[in-house]
């Protein structure tokens, strides 16, 4: 026969459930939110278009720079290899490379707190107990302590802290975020450091074309000088020219030795940057010209995507944005679940047994009653971090576009300037031509042909500094770019 159901009951035993349910449920909703503000990142003024464009093209998807290698752009064998030679030995990029691997422990370190914490002990020893120890046992009779005794204990415990207010998580993502910004850190590294080194490279070639120009007006020199002197001879013409010939000689020689000497300086930067003694590091000359690459430069927005500082700027953002929601944690409790057991005993043969087992579990909650203002200065700090990093990465980013427009501007004039000299280095050559046809047939002084080799020198000199600036300045509008870099590269989930 069916026991009848008492009316009410039914209602009951779910009240009492829905209670018993009540606490977990509050607790995993609590463990849901976070302290921190909404992530915003920070507004940088950026304007539709650059300014001097005239000699680029805009960047397409298709054809952004070469990612690893952008510098094969200059097609330049012997600047590939000293790159790859950087990559593998530079002393400032291992430092790089090791401080990010430490980011990224760090940041392992700070996700274990999402895991709970199992140890466990063993111990054994002898004990003593002071006669005199307050609520000392009985010393004497049936039920005397001993004052000497052993304890073995086993045991284990497992400690887990709720979430509740998102510290934990907060902690992790700002870790996570420093990690990524460690990784853009080394990307930055890199890029400048092979910018430094393209750009040495072009100031070596720019210096070896110097030399090599010396050296031809050097041996022209000393022929002018040795008709001088034959003509001197011959009683055509006076020793004022003949000196005038040895001082032009003597001046082109030591233009020629301080382009050596400013070349051993740069031959030994590189030897720095690729990770060789300067003792026996060697380039060769070489006077091949390199050309003008043509680089895609893409729209102002790219430009917050493609520089690796930049992104380094913004992920330490988001990072001390984390960093208020710890500090806001901290006004609220904290709770930890803790479970713990084992065996104690005072003989070892017998301590896995059942009467010497032990175990305690509950959860433990604390709270800060009073800290002299503490917290409240600790999440004003997290705010004042996080305007800190925030001005930062606009500054970042500011200085980012006027690096561009600048290396853009300095292309496009030296580019105009280039042309101009161009045509001043050409006529002073015919000038050169000339006044010595001129001076061999007597109509002209010596001092005249001085003048138009000296001119003609000087035209050729500031041709090819002209040549070497605007190489330089296209390698800094790379660097200025991002080079082949690009936020893709961060690790998953940046943003």
């Amino acid at each position: 026969m069916t026991k009848p159901e008492i009316p009410g009951r039914r209602r009951v035993a779910r009240s009492a459930t829905f209670l018993r349910a009540a606490p977990l449920a509050i607790v995993i909703a609590l463990a849901g939110c976070s302290l921190a503000p909404v992530y915003k990142v920070p507004a940088v003024p950026v304007a539709t278009s650059y300014q001097d464009t005239s000699l680029w093209q805009t960047a397409q998807q298709s054809d952004q720079l070469p990612r690893d290698e952008w510098w094969q752009v200059y097609h330049d064998a012997q600047l590939d290899q000293l790159q790859q030679r950087l990559l593998a030995n530079n002393a400032d990029l291992a430092a790089a490379l090791a401080h990010y691997r430490q980011a990224q422990a760090f940041n392992l370190q700070a996700r274990s707190a999402l895991f709970p914490t199992v140890s466990t002990n063993a111990n054994g020893q002898r004990d003593r107990e002071s006669d005199t120890k307050p609520l000392r046992g009985s010393l004497t009779g049936p039920n005397a302590s001993p004052a000497d005794y052993n304890s073995f204990t086993v045991g284990a415990e497992v400690d887990y802290e709720v979430d509740l207010w998102g510290r934990v998580r907060n902690t992790v993502e700002a870790s996570k975020a420093e990690t990524q910004a460690s990784a853009a850190d080394l990307a930055s590294a890199q890029l400048s450091l092979q910018a430094q080194l393209a750009d040495n490279y072009i100031q070596l070639r720019g210096l070896d074309q110097q030399i090599a120009l010396f050296q031809q007006s050097i041996d022209a020199f000393q022929k002018a000088l040795k008709l001088t002197q034959t003509l001197h001879t011959g009683g055509i013409v006076s020793g004022l020219d003949v000196a005038r010939a040895q001082s032009q000689l003597s001046s082109a020689k030591s233009l020629w030795s301080q382009a050596l000497a400013q070349r051993a300086l740069i031959q030994d930067a590189i030897a720095v940057l690729v990770g060789d003694s300067a003792s026996t590091f060697k380039l060769a000359a070489q006077t091949d010209t390199i050309a003008l690459p043509q680089v895609p430069i893409g729209v102002p927005t790219t430009l917050l995507q493609r520089r690796p500082d930049i992104a380094a700027a913004e992920r330490r953002v988001a990072e001390a944005n984390a960093r208020i929601g710890i500090a806001r944690a901290a006004y609220f409790p904290s709770l930890t679940l803790s479970a713990q057991g084992g065996f104690q005993s005072a003989q070892y043969p017998s301590l896995l047994t059942a009467p010497n087992h032990f175990w305690a579990i509950g959860p433990s909650l604390f709270e800060t009653i009073f800290d002299g203002g503490k917290r409240k200065a600790g999440v004003r700090a997290a705010k004042a971090a996080t305007d800190e990093t925030g001005a930062r990465y606009r500054g970042v980013a500011l200085n980012a576009f006027a690096q561009v427009e600048d290396n853009l501007a300095q292309i496009d004039h030296i580019g105009v300037a280039r042309t101009d000299q161009k045509d001043a280095a050409d006529a002073a050559q015919h000038s050169v031509d000339l006044s010595m046809e001129r001076y061999k047939e007597g109509a002209v002084g010596y001092l005249d042909v001085v003048q138009a080799q000296t001119t003609a020198l000087d035209a050729q000199r500031s041709l090819l500094t002209l040549n070497t600036n605007q190489l330089r300045a296209s390698v800094q509008l790379i660097k200025a770019l991002g080079g082949g870099w690009s936020t893709a590269e961060l690790p998953a989930g940046k943003r």
